[in-house]
This record gives C-alpha cells, structure tokens and sequence, in this order.
C-alpha cells in the first residue's frame, strides 16, 4: 500500500536548511524538493517511463520556480503520462525541436552560406555583402527559421530599403538571399526560394552615370587645375595619375607598389569588380610621377596610403573631395568621371580602337570566337594608345589646338 504523503507548505520549504548530504522533500505525485549540500533547493519529479524505468524531470530552482508552478508542471506532465506520452521523451523531442529551429533561422543559413563562398570573394566584396544582410535583412528575418521567411515577408523588408531610395540596394539584397535560399534548398533546408517569386516586384534600377568632363577644352581646364593642386602631396599625384590611367577610383587608391613595374611601365593588379588580372601600361608622365611618389611612400604596402597611417590605402573619398575643393561641383566630375572622359575622346576625338578603349577599361571584351581576352591581349597596342592619350592630354593643358569632334580620326 503506498505511503501517503502530506503535501508541502511554502514555510517548510522556505525553512529547509543545508545538510552534509543532499535530501528530499515531497510534496506528492512525484513531486519533490531536493535539498543540496551548498543550499540549492532544485524541483524534481520521479516519473515512470514506458520502458519500466524510473527517471527524473527537472522543474527548475526554488524560489525562480515557486510550489505553486512546480505542481503545474508535475500535473502537466501527469497529464501526459494519463495520455500515453512519455514526458521525458516529450520533452527531449521538444528541446531538439527547438534547437533545431535556432540552428535553421535565416541569419544561420545566411552566415554559413556566406562562410562557406565568401573565400572565393575580394574582402571588399564580401565586406558589403555582410553589411547588407546586417543593416537591412537580419535585424528583420534573422531570427526566423529560414522555412517560414514567406516571398511576402522578405517583400516587406525589401520595400522598407526601397523607401529609403536605395532601390539598387534593395535589388541587391533580394539577389543576396535568392543565394541563400538556394544554399538552402541544396543542403535540405527548404524546398522553394522566395527570393525568385519577387523578380520584378522591385522598380527598375535607374541607370547611373557619373558627371564626367568630355568635352576637350573643358579637360583642359581640368587638368591646369589639378596640376595646380595645393593639398596634399600624395593626393595630388593620384589627381595627376588619375585622368592618365583612367582606373576605377577604388583601384588607384588600393594600388600596391608591388604590383607596379615601372621600369617595364606596367601596373598589374587584380580588377575587384571581375576578379581577373588586368594590366595598365604606363605612360612615360606617370612613370615619372610614381618615381617621385616612391621617394615618399616607396617603403610602406601602398602607393597612396592614407594621412593617418600606412598600414591603410587613403580614403575613398580623398581625391573627390580634392575635386570639390578645387571648386569643381560633383555634377560636373566625379573620380569615377575619369573613366567616361577617357571612354568618349578616345573613341570620338583619337578614333581609337572600341575594343582597346574596352580592355584597357577592364571591360569583358571577347575575341571573334566569344572568349575571353587574357590580360596581355593587345598589349603593345595599348601601350601605344596610352602613351597618346597622355600626350594628348599634356598637349591640351599646355594650350595647343584642340581636335574637335568632328575631326576624329579614322
């Protein structure tokens, strides 16, 4: 006959001190308080399993856990039992259940994804990428397991990006999860992107073009007031250069001194935006440019390193900012504006080769056969070109004739 047992009271518990063993309290239907050696006083309950064997549930510390809730989760689990359910199998099952929903939330998914490319990516690439996901995606979805982000769901976030006028931020960020989602269906995750259900539920990115200075006589303006630059040393000869090279802003501004050959006149780097080698012949003006930088900044990683120290290119806003302070407005030249300068006088005013300009712009060009050209392809003809495009424009900043369009040569 079993033994009854009195149920406990809040004083008794409260009172229960301390013994050189631990001992239990009951307080009836299995429950029971346990009294350690230190005083911990932990809720415990004796339940039979299905496979004949007693085990233990834990209820969690008195007093975070007060008599009154331990009961609940006692009869709880009773009630369980009453039904077939083992509750310590219920309860493993639920904690499992629950892991795995952590484990499978998007921002999971999205970390391993990116851990798992991101190798194969430039820093620089993979840096924006994960400042995407961390400004406008996670802080929304992150914490959502990855199964139930909805095609609607992602919409809305995506609208809150578009609303603040970064559409082509939003069409980035929605091709960055369709990634994600993909990763996922392929590891068992998920079984269909939503990412691919919003194409074309963004408006169209509107084509940007950055001011640009592409009539000659005003390029010669233009190059008499850089040559006049009064700032700083290192700027002003990536002001020279730039015009010269006609290189993305970020690519002169990162340009290494070992990638420079100046005694062969060549500049080989790896372009960010493809990930494939290039090379820019350099003129005989930026050779002798470089020589007078290298006296200054010859010992450190970078040709134009930052003010505030080496270890760093300098800032991506250095030479735009010098721009600006010259007096010139940023609807008139940009750094990027370079590029477009060289792209039209080249083409309209010199009448040199499309497929040169292209290549030496680090443009996918391919040959008559749809390959890819190597970054050697036509190189002898791009050094030539680029040696008369520097003289062509020291021949404009000194004041001689300007070719006008019209005369564009065959």
């Amino acid at each position: 006959m079993a033994r009854m047992v009195k149920p406990l009271t809040a004083v008794q518990i409260k009172n229960a001190k301390s013994k050189e063993k631990a001992y239990r309290l009951y307080d009836g239907g299995g429950l029971y308080l346990e009294v350690t050696p230190i005083g911990s006083k932990l809720w415990r309950m004796k339940i039979i399993g299905e496979n004949g064997k007693e085990n233990r549930l834990s209820f969690g510390i008195y007093p975070d856990v007060s008599l009154e809730q331990a009961r609940e989760k006692r009869d709880e689990a009773r009630k369980l039992r009453a039904s077939g359910i083992d509750p310590v199998l219920h309860r493993k099952a639920k904690k499992a259940a629950k892991e795995s929903k952590v484990a499978n939330t998007f921002e999971v998914i999205a970390r391993e994804w990116f851990s798992r490319f991101s190798p194969n990516w430039t820093k620089d690439h993979g840096d924006r990428i994960m400042r995407r996901f961390e400004r406008d995606i996670f802080p929304f979805l992150g914490d959502k397991p990855i199964s139930e982000v909805s095609a609607p769901d992602l919409l809305t976030v995506l609208r809150g990006i578009e609303n603040r006028g970064r559409i082509e931020t939003a069409h980035r960020a929605r091709g960055n999860c369709a990634q994600v989602f993909r990763y996922a269906i392929s590891t068992g995750r998920i079984t269909v992107n939503p990412a691919d259900a919003l194409i074309g539920s963004l408006p169209p990115i509107k084509k940007k073009h950055f001011a640009a200075v592409t009539d000659p006589k005003q390029v010669a303006e233009l190059l008499r007031m850089i040559d006049g630059y009064t700032g700083s040393f290192i700027v002003a000869c990536a002001l020279k250069i730039a015009p010269y090279v006609f290189a993305r802003p970020g690519e002169l501004r990162k340009a290494e001194w070992a990638d420079m050959d100046l005694d062969a006149g060549e500049w080989q780097y790896t372009v960010t935006k493809t990930n494939t080698p290039h090379v820019v012949p350099l003129a005989e003006q930026v050779v002798v440019i470089l020589r007078e930088l290298h006296a200054l900044t010859g010992r450190g990683r970078y040709v134009f390193p930052s003010a505030r120290t080496e270890d760093r290119p300098m800032s991506d806003n250095a030479i735009l900012a010098a721009l600006r302070r010259m007096g010139i407005p940023k609807d008139e030249m940009t750094g990027h504006g370079f590029r477009a300068m060289a792209r039209t006088i080249l083409d309209e005013v010199l009448g040199e080769r499309i497929d040169l300009i292209e290549h030496q712009l680090a443009h996918a060009v391919r040959d008559p056969n749809g390959r890819a050209y190597n970054r050697t392809a036509h190189l002898p003809e791009r050094k030539r070109m680029m040696q008369r495009w520097a003289d062509y424009l020291d021949e404009l900043k000194a004041g001689a004739k300007v070719i006008p369009f019209s005369d564009k040569v065959a």
